[in-house]
């Protein structure tokens, strides 16, 4: 399952399919640095994304 406070780094090692999902939703910075310390809550906000659609399309 992931979690808001889950960083985009691990995300992406526990659902490759993460990836694709975090950029059909706008966030097409998943490769970059940050991605490896900034949780998911945190890029919901920077990115201006609403942390709930992210988690209900991450966990489908």
């Amino acid at each position: 399952m992931i979690r808001k406070d889950m960083t985009i780094g691990e995300i992406l090692r526990t659902k490759i399919e993460a990836a694709e999902i975090l950029m059909a939703h706008g966030m097409g910075c998943v490769g970059c640095p940050s991605a490896q310390v900034e949780t998911l809550e945190e890029a919901a906000a920077v990115h201006g994304m609403k942390l709930e659609n992210l988690l209900d399309a991450l966990n489908k």
